[in-house]
Formats: structure tokens, C-alpha cells, sequence
């Protein structure tokens, strides 16, 4: 099995030249005077700094080519212009050969050793494994890989079987904490290198154990990038040699799945600090909504270090109790919770991939990485299954696939899913254990694997409290993994692969922790390759600024800001009867006569302007009123104060109705259709909602309705007893059955620019679009009739209802003749509609 398609970067120095000595030291390679000099397997791939030269800069780098015949030549001792001098030295001293100096000969013969000392282990602690001559490295093996390919398993067409057949497949035995004997899925040879190789990093210290393998790791420099860790440059890194499968979703013909108007939905388990979410949320440019669980406290997502993508479009559960929970993934009344908590804010359809890199400390234990993970393996994917959407992907990380229970779990992912994978992407350290699975369209008939693997996570919890010497061992017998000839090679291949990779880069970091003056000189270059094949811009993470609102506001308007500070016009009886088609403006019902424009320049700053060029933009805060918008938005709203319940029990809260969009989380959607508009405002309202944040003002997008339907404003008009309102019933208008306000009036937007108009053909029942000015009409929708937000803005007419305009039968007021009333528009409406 190829786990990628091999590239070597091309390089203007030889493919010897690839390794760096530290500046003014040479290798230690070389031997001392009077023996002889050998070479070892990797000289010929380093290059050498030269000491500083007086006569250039000093701070100027030369790489020479370092092999034998560059490298300089000890002095002969014997020989030469050394000789004369030292011997006649050594001769007064009453030097003898073979014997040592001093009046007795006490001293030393032997040539002094170099200190092999490294980092703070103790002096003359010599640690078996870091002998240069045991050392098998050899750079000749080593793959350096820029673009990579994914070898799937092949697809199981096959029926899934049910949970009764499942169920048969469990097998209990004696809990096991050993695992050089598992050999069923990797030779014993593969295993007993990398266990051995392993076994050495168990005695060095951390720090030169970190130096050696950040110069030896070709990936090394990749780093973060914009993110806030390494985690987010390994998604980037798997969703670009998949094709971009979770970010840019498609169906079965490579058609996308999203339109404009929908969210892609994902969910982040077992993964704080959320470097996978904030690679995500910076792909999608604000049209994604992600929602995650990992360990509360301890191991949570930093969503203050989202810089790359807005965090304000994630939300975190923890299970049980909400923000208050845990988040201990093991507990299945947390997993039923955060299903719950995803479907409720998903239409009930769940998320379009799930995302899991959940890992714990095995220091000391790292031959045992396997075994200590195995639960945590499992309610992963058991997690995974019960919040997935049909059809949905999943990417989980694991560790070594050596035992029948790991590679197990595998193998019911195969039945799940239709395509899966074991992938270990370059941004993945080679000396580790590391790798993932990637599974590709959840099942339709996967339902029995769910329920399977709850089932066995309540034996594991189980054995946990009341036997812990007990264990599930089998969750698919070993003979059905290995009658599997297909996967059972599969596995195997993967591991053997794997494994050779991880011994190699072992010994490399071995050879680097011994000579701490090797480098490895292609980083750069790779950093570039890969970065580019990734569409990851090569910058350097900067923190967001909060620069100055009235600034930022000017920079995204461009100078078109004069639309603002201008009054919306009061819809009259003349306004009302110029109206020249119904089809040309939608309404939708206001709850404040004053309405502002509120500007995100990221999490809770949000600031607030009331379009008057003599006032300055206010902290929304200073308002008693809090929400968070991602930076560079910019949105028209209004702060209504809305009702839920009636009697003593009522409640109130300031709520925010955005009923128009400029910027949405740093795309411009000015010059967008109104219906476009709002539908994106809709999207990013959806985002941006945490229903688990009750410190967080509601937002809302008002109902819009065309005005030849305006009929149904009125059937959601109710009288109510509202607290604070005297004891007389309101008007009031409920947009949902749960929440009313106190309605000022329908706001009229045109939405279709002159000289076009929107009209009805009677013949054929279709709507088509008349210029009034060259007398020209078509059935297709002309780019340039369409009003801007600039136009919706100017050409509004707000019907204004106040005390004496009558709405509903129960209201004891006296219509006022001179202000438009219920019965006016709806006979102009009915007027309109017959001709």
C-alpha cells in the first residue's frame, strides 16, 4: 500500500546536501589524531557554516558542501612542522612513549574523551541506544513528501448487520496492559523496532528531546501559520487531499451540497484548544456553524485565540448541564446530551462531518498508548455516529492499530461509512504514533454500529466501577478481521508502513539528539510547497486589533455613507395610492421607531450608531445590551423589547431585529438583491445564535412578507396584557408563538429599481419586469433592476400606526381619517390585484 504519491522538492544543492552543521562547530563524526577517519552513513548529507571570516559581514551564512574529501585534515603529529617542536617539549618533561607523565608515570596515556554530555542528564551517564555506532539511520530511506494521495480501503457494498448479530461478536476477558505480543496486524519484526526505538526517548529529557526533533522533522517549520496550533494546519492538511471534503462538501456527481443560503454544520469533539474549528471557520468565511464538547476547564476551547476564524460562529456543550457540564465524553448521559443539544440546533438532521483529536499524556506509558486510548477511541466514534447527518464524514485521530479491539472498532467504520481510510498526513509528526481515519458518507442503515458501540461503552464503564480487572477485548472476533483478507491486508500494510516511517524518524532524532549540530536545511522550501498545495497563505498569526469604530465604518462604506443620517419617508393616503405595483416591495412589522446600525469588530465588541453624522458610535454594552458580532460587520437594526408569557409570570427582553445587512462577517453584500440579502442574514443570525448563552441578547431576523400578502401581518396581531403597560390590553404582534412586541408600524421596501417595475401577466400567470422608460419587459430578472441596499434604504415608506390607527376589532380607539388605515391598504391591495 502507497500512503502517498512520492515528489522530492528539487533543490539547487546536491540530494547529499540536505542536513546543516550549527555555525562554528564541525561534526562529531570526525575522530581524534591518531585514528584513523571514517566516515559515518550520513557525512556526505551535511553542509557546513563556515567560522566568521573578517574579510565579509559576519552575519552572512555560506552552506559548503560537507563530504570526505571536504572535510579538513587532522594534524600529524608526526610529521611536519608539529613535530620537532612538540616531541622536544614533551622530552623535558621526561616524556616516554607508552608511559605516562609525572615521577612515578602516573599519568594519562589514553587520549582524553569529548564530553558526551547532553542536555541536563547527569555527567557520565551514557544511555544505550545513543551510541552513534548503534545508530541505523540512514537518510537515503527517508521519504520527503509535498503532495500526498489517499489510499481508501475499498468500499463493504454489503448489508450492515444487525444489532442481535453485533452482539454476538463481543468477547470479555482479563483487562491487558501489554502489547509487544500483539503481532495479528504487524509483523513482529515492525513491532519490536518500534518498540525498541521508542524505549529510548523513555530516559532523555524533554527539552533536547523537543530540539532534536523540531531540527530533524523536514515539517517542522509548517508550524501554526495563522492558527493557533499545529492541530489546525493538520486539518488543512486532510481536508486539502481529500479534495476539500469537509469544507466543500458535494454529493455522489461532485455537486456541491450548499447553496448560499445554507450553513455547513460540524461538530469539534475532544479537541480544545479548537485549532480544527478555527481552521474550518476560516475556510468557510463565516458560513459554517460549528459546535463542540471536550473536557470543561482543563482541556476547553480557547475561542478568544480564534484570529483566523470568527469564534463567534462556534458554541461549546458539555454535556449534562450545558456550559456547566463536564464535557467527559466517556459518560453516555453526556453524549445523549450534546446529541441532543445538535440535533435541536440542526433541524433535527445533525452535522455535515465531525471532527475528533481527543489524546491524553501517556508519558512514561508510551508503549501502552494504544490500550489507554481504546475507550476513548470508541465514544468518539460512538459520538460521532449518533450526531451525524446521512451521508456525513468523520475524521478521528488515532494512535497505534496494533490490538484486536482498535483495529476492531476500524472495522465496524468500515460497515458504517461508505468509504474509509488510515492516513497520517505530513503535518503529523513522523516519530509518533499518530494517524487518522478518515470516513467518508455515513450509511443510511448504520443504526445497529450506533447502538453496538453504546452498548459496549456501558460494559467499559461498567468494568470501570465495579471490576477493573475485567475488559471487552473483542468487538469483531479476530477470525472475521482476518477471513477479511481485503481489510486484513489493509491493516496490516498501513501499520507496516507506518511503523517503518516511525522507526526511521526515531533513529533520525536519535542521530540528532546525539549530534546536536545536525539540521535539517529543506524546511523552508517544504514549508512553501506545502502551504501553497494547501491554499494556506504563507502569514504570520497576528492577534485582531480593536481599532477605532468610526474608522473601520468608513473603510468599509468607501465614502458611501451619506444614505444614513436620512429619515425613512411616513407612508400617507397620496404615498399609498402612488405605489405603482404591488410585486415591487416587501413589509415586515418594526418594534422601535429608531433604528440603528451596529458594527462587530469582533466578540463582544460591538458598537452601536444612530446614523447621525453629529453623533459618534456608542458601545452597545452601554445599553445593558449584549452580543457578539465577528469582526467587519455591518448590520441595520433595531432594539425591540420583546414579551414572553402574560401575568405575573411575564418576562422581558431586549432583543436585537436585524432587518437589513451591509458587511456580514467581512464579505460585502451590499450590492446584493434584498431577498439575497436577507436570506444571507438569516444564515449568519443562525450562526451566530447561542442558545446556551443567556448572558447574550437574542438576535432576530424579522418575517418578511410581499405586500400583496400583507393579510398575514394582521392575523398575528393579538391583545395582550403587557407589564409596565397599564392594565388595558396592547396591541401586539407575535412573530412565534412564544415572543411578542409592542408593533410601531410595517416598514415598506422597494425592493426594484427604477425604471423597472415587477407586474403579472394575466395570460400566463407569470411575473415579468417592465421598464417604464423604453417600454421593454422580460420574464428574466435584470441585474440592474435590482435595488441595492443603498436604494432599499431611500425609497422605504414606513406605515406608522400609533395610537389612532385601527388594527384589530378589540381595540377602543377611533380610527383617524387622515392616517392610513387597515381597511385603506387592504382594498388598495385588492384594487391592484383585479386589474
Amino acid at each position: 500500500m502507497s500512503v502517498g504519491k512520492v515528489e522530492r522538492l528539487s533543490d539547487s544543492e546536491s540530494d547529499a546536501d540536505q542536513l546543516t552543521l550549527a555555525s562554528g562547530h564541525e561534526s562529531s563524526a570526525l575522530s581524534d589524531s591518531n585514528d584513523e577517519y571514517k566516515p559515518d552513513t550520513y557525512a556526505g548529507y551535511f553542509s557546513k557554516r563556515p567560522v566568521e571570516d573578517s574579510s565579509e559581514d559576519s552575519t552572512s551564512e555560506k552552506k559548503i558542501k560537507m563530504t570526505p574529501a571536504t572535510i579538513p585534515a587532522m594534524p600529524d603529529t608526526n610529521s611536519g612542522p608539529y613535530a620537532k617542536n612538540v616531541f622536544k617539549m614533551m622530552a623535558k618533561m621526561g616524556y616516554q612513549e607508552g608511559k605516562g607523565l609525572g615521577k612515578n608515570a602516573q599519568g594519562r596515556v589514553d587520549i582524553v574523551e569529548a564530553s558526551k554530555q547532553r542536555g541536563r542528564r547527569g555527567l557520565g551517564l551514557h544511555i544505550k541506544g545513543l551510541d552513534i555506532k548503534t545508530i541505523e539511520w540512514n537518510p537515503d530511506e527517508e521519504e520527503v513528501l509535498t503532495e500526498e494521495t489517499i489510499q481508501w480501503l475499498p468500499s463493504y457494498y454489503g448489508s450492515v448487520p444487525s444489532l442481535e448479530d453485533l452482539q454476538m461478536w463481543k468477547k470479555f476477558g482479563e483487562k491487558k496492559m501489554t502489547i509487544d505480543d500483539e503481532t495479528n496486524f504487524a509483523s513482529l519484526e515492525t513491532l519490536g523496532k518500534i518498540l525498541e526505538a521508542k524505549n529510548v526517548f523513555d530516559e532523555l529529557g524533554g527539552e533536547e528531546m523537543r530540539k532534536a526533533r523540531a531540527r530533524s522533522n523536514p515539517y517542522e517549520t509548517i508550524r501554526a501559520c495563522i492558527f493557533q496550533n499545529r492541530a489546525a494546519m493538520k486539518m488543512a492538511n486532510m481536508d486539502a487531499i481529500t479534495d476539500f471534503m469537509f469544507t466543500k462538501p458535494t454529493d455522489k456527481n461532485g455537486k456541491t451540497i450548499l447553496t448560499p443560503h445554507n450553513l455547513l454544520y460540524f461538530a469539534d469533539i475532544c479537541a480544545g484548544p479548537g485549532g480544527f474549528s478555527e481552521y474550518v471557520l476560516w475556510r468557510r468565511k463565516g458560513d459554517a456553524k460549528g459546535f463542540g464538547m471536550t473536557l470543561h476547564e482543563s482541556n476547553d476551547f480557547k475561542l478568544e485565540q480564534f484570529f483566523a476564524g470568527p469564534g463567534e460562529m462556534f458554541e461549546p456543550h458539555y454535556g449534562v448541564g450545558g456550559l456547566q457540564g463536564d464535557g467527559d465524553v466517556f459518560k453516555p448521559d453526556n453524549q445523549e446530551a450534546f446529541h441532543d443539544f445538535v440535533k435541536d440546533n440542526t433541524d433535527g438532521k445533525g452535522v455535515h462531518f465531525v471532527m475528533a483529536d481527543g489524546g491524553f499524556s501517556v508519558e512514561g506509558q508510551e508503549n501502552l498508548q494504544e490500550i489507554l486510548s481504546k475507550q476513548l477511541y470508541l465514544c468518539q466514534f460512538l459520538l460521532a455516529l449518533k450526531i451525524l447527518r446521512n451521508d456525513g464524514h468523520f475524521v478521528c485521530k488515532l494512535f497505534d492499530l496494533f490490538t484486536p479491539f482498535s483495529v476492531g472498532l476500524v472495522y465496524l467504520m468500515h460497515f458504517a461509512f461508505n468509504k474509509i481510510c488510515i492516513c497520517k498526513p505530513v503535518t503529523s509528526r513522523p516519530a509518533n504514533s499518530e494517524r487518522y481515519i478518515i470516513c467518508k458518507g455515513l450509511r443510511e442503515d448504520a443504526d445497529s454500529i450506533c447502538d453496538y458501540l453504546n452498548e459496549i461503552n456501558l460494559d467499559l464503564c461498567d468494568f470501570i466501577r465495579n471490576d477493573p480487572q475485567k475488559d471487552v477485548v473483542e468487538v469483531v472476533p479476530l477470525n472475521v478481521l482476518k477471513e477479511d483478507t481485503v481489510f486484513y491486508e489493509y491493516i496490516r500494510e498501513s501499520n507496516e508502513t507506518i511503523g517503518k516511517k516511525q522507526v526511521q524518524s526515531l533513529r533520525k532524532i536519535q542521530a540528532f539528539v546525539q549530534n546536536t549540530a545536525l539540521y535539517e536545511s529543506r524546511q523552508t522550501d517544504i514549508r512553501k510547497q506545502c502551504l501553497k498545495n494547501w491554499k494556506i497563505p504563507d502569514l504570520p498569526r497576528t492577534e485582531g486589533s480593536k481599532p477605532d469604530p468610526k474608522r473601520v465604518f468608513q473603510e468599509l462604506m468607501k465614502g458611501d455613507n451619506n444614505m444614513f443620517d436620512v429619515g425613512v419617508e411616513v407612508l400617507t393616503h397620496q404615498k399609498l395610492q402612488s405605489i405603482p405595483s404591488l410585486y415591487d416591495y416587501r413589509c415586515f412589522v418594526t418594534g422601535n421607531e429608531k433604528r440603528h446600525f451596529l458594527l462587530g469588530l469582533g466578540r463582544g465588541h460591538v458598537f452601536y450608531w444612530n446614523g447621525n453624522a453629529k453623533n459618534r458610535w456608542s458601545k452597545l454594552d452601554d445599553q445593558q445590551i449584549h452580543i457578539e458580532l465577528p469582526s467587519e460587520t455591518l448590520i441595520e437594526a433595531e432594539i425591540v423589547q420583546e414579551f414572553q408569557g402574560e401575568g405575573k409570570g411575564q418576562r422581558r427582553q431586549n432583543t436585537i431585529h436585524a432587518v437589513d445587512a451591509y458587511y456580514l462577517c467581512g464579505t460585502d453584500v451590499r450590492n446584493y438583491h434584498y431577498n439575497e440579502r436577507i436570506d444571507r442574514l438569516r444564515k449568519f443570525v443562525k450562526a451566530i445564535t447561542k442558545t446556551t448563552r443567556s448572558d447574550l441578547a437574542p438576535v432576530k431576523v424579522p418575517n418578511i412578507y410581499r405586500l400583496e400578502e400583507i393579510d398575514k401581518v394582521f392575523e398575528n396581531l393579538h391583545m395582550k396584557l403587557v407589564k409596565g403597560q397599564s392594565r388595558q390590553s396592547r396591541l401586539c404582534y407575535s412573530q412565534n408563538q412564544n415572543r411578542y412586541f409592542l408593533p410601531t408600524g410595517v416598514l415598506l421596501i422597494k425592493t426594484v429599481k427604477d425604471p423597472w417595475m415587477m407586474c403579472r401577466s394575466k395570460s400566463s400567470n407569470r411575473k415579468y419586469w417592465f421598464n417604464k422608460s423604453n417600454q421593454q419587459s422580460t420574464y428574466q430578472n435584470p441585474p440592474e433592476s435590482n435595488a441595492v441596499a443603498r436604494d432599499c434604504r431611500l425609497n422605504s415608506l414606513h406605515w406608522t400606526w400609533g395610537e389612532k390607527v385601527k388594527l384589530h376589532d378589540a381595540q377602543q380607539i377611533t380610527q383617524d381619517k387622515d392616517k392610513v388605515s387597515k381597511e385603506d391598504v387592504l382594498d388598495f391591495i385588492k384594487k391592484k390585484l383585479s386589474q
